[in-house]
């Protein structure tokens, strides 16, 4: 690595915390963290990275730079992974259903994923990266996949969900999504030997740069509302139908729902029969003094003159 690519290299890694902490303070002056909580903490855990990384990266052997590198990536990827799971729960909230099949979704997709890294790490041969790199590799290449799966589905089914391309939760998966697409194609380059990994570094770092100014564009505009449509109503329907398979009416449910039926058509019926009997007492009192204002004497004195 020359002077003039040594440079670049430090000025895009820094570049990182300055972006970074510039998202992370529009997000708390807006009170967006407490709507994205682990994105903010997220932003927050990558400055702490850079701010133990680079100066290990400077002064301290290669191999603790080595482990403390990629033990700070896997943290950073548990961190990832687990905002995936926020954008979900925040595009599904009027979806109570699917919110929590998307969250039993997600736990096993973690759990495969951890499978995954250590049959790889433990299947992998002997190298110089060692079995941590390749665990931590796997790992990475599968919660980049997610990331480029996620804005894929928001930009299939945001008509159908009322997500609006200016909504917050949008704008941070095109950020995660658009990284993942740039690293696992500069990955695919540099298999096949088209691009050094100085360049496929310096890539990864603009690239990476290019997503924090996205995160940092979508928290300065207002974020609107769902929008309110007719396509929602097939979501509604997914929701309801999910609902209704996971909480079926049994034989036994039945059983109150015919009891309250009849109990309503005894009430209405024993109410008209109070009804009526209520209107012919009524009419009974007032015929007698009907009768009393027509005769010109009182049945008495009628009586006392025969």
């Amino acid at each position: 690595m020359n002077h003039k690519t040594q440079l670049a290299y430090y000025a895009l890694w820094i570049t990182h915390p300055v972006l970074q902490l510039s998202v992370a303070a529009v997000m708390f002056r807006r009170r967006l963290h407490r709507t994205f909580p682990v994105f903010f903490v997220y932003i927050l855990s990558q400055v702490l990275i850079f701010v133990t990384v680079f100066p290990i990266f400077l002064k301290a052997s290669y191999e603790y730079f080595f482990y403390t590198y990629w033990i700070c990536t896997g943290i950073s990827l548990a961190i990832g992974f687990k905002v995936i799971h926020e954008i979900f729960l925040d595009v599904f909230r009027p979806y109570h259903t699917l919110q929590d099949l998307g969250s039993v979704l997600f736990k096993w997709a973690a759990l495969v994923m951890l499978l995954a890294a250590g049959v790889v790490a433990a299947a992998s041969p002997a190298t110089d990266q060692g079995a941590l790199v390749q665990a931590v590799l796997t790992v990475q290449r599968c919660v980049r996949v997610t990331q480029v799966g996620l804005i894929l589905f928001l930009l299939v089914f945001s008509r159908y969900l009322g997500v609006s391309w200016r909504q917050h939760s949008f704008g941070i998966a095109l950020g995660f999504g658009s990284f993942a697409t740039a690293e696992l194609i500069l990955v695919a380059l540099r298999a096949v030997g088209c691009r050094s990994e100085t360049a496929t570094s310096l890539a990864n770092m603009a690239f990476y740069n290019c997503a924090v100014l996205t995160w940092l564009g979508y928290v300065l505009v207002k974020s609107p509302m769902q929008e309110a449509s007719a396509n929602l109503l097939m979501s509604q329907r997914w929701d309801q139908s999910l609902g209704d398979l996971q909480h079926p009416v049994t034989r036994d449910s039945l059983i109150p729902m015919f009891e309250g039926m009849v109990d309503r058509a005894f009430s209405r019926t024993n109410g008209d029969s109070a009804r009526e009997r209520t209107a012919v007492a009524l009419t009974s009192r007032q015929e007698p003094s009907s009768v009393s204002l027509r005769l010109p004497i009182s049945p008495q004195r009628l009586a006392s003159k025969t």
